[in-house]
């Protein structure tokens, strides 16, 4: 993830981007469920230890589930799952999932009568 620096009204140059790790391993994650952690961690940009508590975290908070296959992990991503921060919370991480990849974004569910 190199060459992301933009420069500001005042010439300095900054890195950054509009999605957090986290929505990163989400993503790669989503791309590759059997991926392994090094691998997420060398698309992500971050350390193997910093990718398994993204994890951590995003299993915790119900966006992932991770199941045992043989040597290895295979996660199942829960696209129903609210955006955490409260301008987004009406909105489900699937949008997301489906813009980055070729997942169809989730039906709402009907309000109830």
């Amino acid at each position: 993830m190199a060459g992301m620096a933009t420069t500001g009204e005042n010439g300095s140059t900054r890195n950054w981007t509009f999605l957090t790790n986290h929505g990163h391993v989400l993503l790669a994650i989503a791309r590759n469920p059997t991926a392994r952690l090094r691998d997420v961690a060398d698309e992500v940009g971050v350390t193997e230890r910093a990718a398994q508590a993204i994890v951590a975290d995003l299993e915790a908070g119900g966006y992932l589930n991770r199941t045992r296959v043989g040597r290895r992990n295979e996660y199942t991503l829960n696209p129903a799952g609210r955006f955490r921060h409260p301008a987004e919370a009406d909105r489900q991480v699937g949008a997301l999932l489906a813009l980055f990849t070729d997942e169809q974004e989730p039906v709402e569910p009907a309000e109830g009568p």
